[in-house]
């Protein structure tokens, strides 16, 4: 079951963000992420809301769609894939959420192989730690990149990236 848009709209800076349109004629490189894997690679309690926590990397991946990652500049096509206690996890703008109903590395190969088929010159990423996965994709195509691509630091703990920043976080006008 894939999920395109949720109640919430994603803001920067207190402004809503706008999702990222190719310019005519292109097609935006596709970042793939693997939630699970991702939300796993910091240990900041994710275990104990786990839906809670892909939500956050969600919403992290707003503004990672919107200003790119290292040496792929924005915007990008962002696609979160979640599975097991986060499957419920709805998109937002700018960010597709795609629930995986078994093995989220197998829905990701899946994705990946689609993608590259139907558009072989579209620049593929996805993000994982997971070795056996990097090179399934590799095989494919795709360019995998580390969780560290899209996790920021959080302002509380410099240098960390422990969580995405919240609401609270950000300075009030």
């Amino acid at each position: 079951m894939e999920q395109q848009h949720s109640q919430q709209s994603p803001e920067r800076h207190g402004r809503p963000v706008a999702p990222p349109e190719a310019p005519p004629g292109a097609s935006l490189p596709l970042l793939v992420v693997d939630g699970a894997n991702v939300v796993g690679s910091v240990p900041d309690g994710w275990w104990r809301d786990r839906p809670g926590a892909a939500e956050r990397l969600r919403d992290a991946l707003v503004e990672t769609a919107a200003d790119g990652v290292p040496g792929v500049p924005g915007p990008l096509a962002v696609v979160l894939v979640v599975e097991g206690a986060a499957r419920d996890v709805a998109g937002v703008p700018g960010v597709r959420v795609v629930s995986a109903p078994g093995s989220g590395d197998d829905r990701i190969v899946e994705l990946v192989a689609a993608e590259a088929a139907s558009a072989p010159d579209r620049r593929l990423l996805v993000v994982t730690a997971d070795r056996e996965l990097r090179g399934r994709v590799a095989a494919l195509g795709a360019e995998p990149l580390g969780p560290r691509t899209v996790r920021r630091p959080s302002p509380d703990r410099p240098g960390r990236t422990d969580r995405p920043p919240r609401p609270t976080d950000l300075p009030s006008d």
